[in-house]
């Protein structure tokens, strides 16, 4: 094949010398517009997997790389004048210019022509080449050609950084933190040879427009930077390599993902590789990491199917399959870490003491778990546990093992929970008009033993017509309160677990069939009016609810009230107002669902109006010792919904009238939604609602083993974890949780104790026969 790489960055040049390599009868070309061994940057960062595949691939090359690589186990955080640090993590780097030159050096050994000081504008411009390497970088000239074709999506991030350098070695991956006037500002900081050290400044734009950096030179921005951080650099200066760049060279980072990633273009086959394909934020080094896997998959590829013309098709399509799903993680990652560096002033660095911070910090991109931490750093991160042990109120010993985050108890008002679990509030559509019988007590009751810290049922429905389905939970009558209190005795009686109810109403989501017999759908006889914020049906099928007026809010209002009220009576310890999933409060929050055009539609206070006289009624009636959270759809997942920051609007609304805690959900507002799932896919608005609005919150959607609570609850993303799903499938979930972890101090009933040690006894010996067979 005659192959030309347009780039001469990582990707294009590792490509070349792998296929010449591979199959030597190949033409190729790499087309470079630098000087020969000329290039620009500092220091990167690679991956252990990466360099393992580079030795397979490659190992001469490898060799080279190795022999310049720096490597360091360290993390040090430098942070409101506390230096803390931590090993075990595993870094290595090299500068950018060397391992250019080592590649240029072995693409000439292999025989791959290499065209320097060459500027590209097309690809025609290589009507012989059966296959054009797009690898031109961001700004490629070759993508954007065809962008119809490629599609790319780039979003430019709003934070501002500069890439510098320094003679000063650092034997740690170093982060610094820097509050000024006007915001924060950090460095990230790493060696990549025995001289030098990549040394990357970066800040929020409102930061970097009041200090005035766009209008300062290099220079002066340089000078600024050497201010700012000369407790770290002691002494030492910074430089830069971005001569050619006009201005100050203050950068903003610009995410690109592409829709496909292969053309032909009638002559030859066009593919993209490295940062012309995709970018992965420097906030965990992994752009030259994709760039080299990248060129290592389409020659595997190439390697599999043959080196002939007609299996570049096939190959460049199974190319992008396989690529597309490592990418999308790595993206993922990065944007997690990347999106906690922009927001780190208003949401963390002013909140969060030092240890919490560096905590937050290590588990940024949510790769790295706490158990994750403990291989890496036993020592640092029960260290860590026992400091939030005892923020927590436990006497945390050292040299014993201490109760990990999720264990740790939680005050709220006159209510402890023993701990951070909560049994999410699910739908169990098995009341007769109303009631708790046999079935919730099993229900229920099984999973206050089974270790949870406070127990939820179900939705719970403020009068009849309020029910999603005839076989709803009420609290509208005695009856029904009798039940309650059957249930809290039990609880309160069998442990330390607390029993909450979750108040609300169905709105225009009610009269409908129960979920098994077709989830949503209207009853077909037997149903009751609806009311809502407007006359908008939930389905095309479903019943058209009346739009509220003021005497549907007074009987409403008087509903909630004397639903509390008998919540109280029944000695329920939680309250919990459902402002979310599209029923009736909810309703009125989202513009989706609220077009109203009175004093209750509009804007975010307006929407709020009702559900805000409903809460403050509620919080009136129910005893000043008991706590109250609000459930809230954080994201309503359409266009012109609701969003994570229209939810903390709402929720520092309903702090201001007197809500104890966020419960962060999402979604179920409008039919039609698209959701993005994934591990912890809620987090980030519990996170966001805690550490901007300043209220607690409880962290629901995914969280399925302890590792994910833990983590949740140590990095202050949360102060609860509300689990669904896991304990429908196993009532002691906590309890197993704890028991697979090693936490033998957690106590079960004494009526399951001789369980609990057969449980642990099992764990242990299928820990130990692995490791034996090894």
């Amino acid at each position: 094949m005659r192959i030309v790489c347009i780039g001469g960055g990582p990707a294009g040049l590792y490509f070349g010398l792998l296929m010449k390599k591979l199959h030597p009868e190949h033409s190729v070309t790499v087309v470079e517009r630098n000087r020969p061994y000329d290039t620009f940057g500092w220091g990167v960062v690679f991956s252990d997997a990466t360099m393992t595949s580079m030795r397979a691939w490659d190992p001469e090359s490898a060799a080279e790389i190795e022999t310049a690589f720096n490597h360091w186990d360290d993390i040090e955080v430098l942070f409101k004048g506390t230096r803390q640090r931590t090993t075990g993590h595993g870094f290595v780097g090299i500068g950018r210019k060397k391992l250019l030159n080592i590649l240029q050096a072995r693409c000439e050994a292999l025989g791959v022509e290499l065209k320097f000081e060459t500027e590209v504008d097309s690809d025609a411009d290589f009507p012989d080449a059966d296959l054009v390497i797009a690898s031109d970088g961001l700004g490629s000239k070759i993508r954007n050609r065809y962008a119809d074709v490629f599609q790319p999506d780039l979003v430019v991030r709003p934070n501002r950084y500069i890439w510098l350098g320094t003679n000063k070695s650092f034997d740690a991956f170093t982060f610094d933190f820097r509050k000024t006037d006007h915001g924060w500002f950090q460095a990230h900081i790493y060696k990549f040879d025995d001289k030098t050290s990549t040394f990357i400044v970066e800040t929020t734009e409102a930061a970097y427009e009041a200090h005035g950096l766009g209008e300062m030179s290099q220079d002066q921005s340089i000078a600024f930077c050497e201010n700012l951080f000369a407790e770290v650099l002691d002494g030492a200066s910074l430089m830069t390599n971005a001569r050619h760049l006009r201005g100050s060279a203050w950068l903003n980072f610009q995410r690109l993902i592409c829709g496909k990633w292969s053309h032909f273009n009638g002559n030859s086959h066009v593919v993209l590789m490295g940062d012309a394909a995709h970018t992965a934020h420097f906030a965990i080094g992994s752009g030259t990491k994709l760039a080299i896997d990248d060129a290592i998959e389409l020659a595997n590829q190439f390697n599999k199917a043959g080196h002939g013309k007609d299996t570049i098709p096939s190959v460049l399509a199974t190319y992008e399959e396989i690529r597309r799903v490592d990418v999308a993680r790595i993206q993922n990652a990065a944007r997690n870490a990347m999106e906690w560096f922009e927001v780190v002033g208003e949401r963390y660095a002013d909140t969060l003491e030092p240890e919490q911070f560096m905590y937050s910090m290590l588990t940024r991109s949510q790769r790295i778990s706490h158990e994750n931490l403990r291989l890496r750093d036993k020592t640092w991160l029960e260290g860590y546990e026992r400091w939030f042990a005892r923020k927590s109120g436990l006497d945390a010993r050292e040299n014993e093992r201490c109760t990990p985050p999720m264990f740790t108890p939680y005050t709220v008002r006159g209510v402890t929970l023993p701990n951070r679990i909560v049994v999410s509030p699910m739908a169990m559509y098995s009341a007769t008009d109303g009631l708790i019988d046999d079935f919730h007590m099993v229900h229920l009751g099984s999973r206050a033993l089974g270790g949870a810290g406070l127990v939820f049922a179900e939705m719970t429905c403020v009068s009849p017509d309020a029910r999603i389905t005839p076989g709803c939970l009420g609290i509208w009558n005695d009856a029904q309160a009798e039940g309650w209190k059957r249930l809290v005795d039990f609880v309160h009686g069998a442990g330390d677990a607390k029993v909450g109810m979750q108040l609300g109403h169905a709105g225009r989501k009610g009269a409908t069939k129960l979920a098994w017999d077709g989830i949503d759908q209207p009853l077909e006889s037997g149903g009751w009016p609806l009311l809502s914020a407007s006359a908008l049906p939930y389905l095309k099928n479903s019943q058209v609810p009346k739009a509220m007026d003021r005497a549907d809010m007074d009987r409403v209002t008087a509903d909630f009230v004397a639903a509390t009220k008998r919540a109280a009576e029944a000695g329920v310890d939680w309250l919990e107002l459902h402002c979310a999933h599209g029923y009736l409060l909810s309703s009125f929050l989202s513009p989706l669902t609220n077009r109203r055009e009175d004093e209750y539609g509009g804007s975010h206070e307006n929407r709020a109006r009702f559900p805000l006289e409903v809460f403050r009624a509620v919080r009136a009636a129910w005893p000043e010792d008991r706590p109250i959270s609000v459930r809230l759809s954080c994201h309503d997942w359409f266009e012109g919904g609701n969003t994570p920051d229209d939810a903390a609007i709402f929720a520092e609304m309903f702090k201001a009238a007197g809500a104890d805690l966020i419960d962060c959900s999402s979604g179920q507002v409008w039919k039609e939604e698209k959701p993005v799932y994934g591990r912890l896919f809620q987090t980030p608005f519990a996170d966001k609602i805690r550490n901007e609005i300043r209220i607690p919150t409880i962290a629901v959607g995914a969280i399925s083993e302890a590792d994910h609570a833990n983590s949740i609850i140590a990095a202050g993303r949360a102060d609860l974890c509300a689990v669904a799903r896991p304990h429908l499938a196993d009532p002691a979930w906590a309890l197993h949780e704890a028991a697979k972890i090693g936490l033998t101090s957690v106590p079960w009933p004494k009526q399951y104790r001789a369980g609990k040690y057969q449980y642990e006894a099992n764990l242990a010996r299928a820990n130990v026969a692995p490791a034996a067979a090894k």
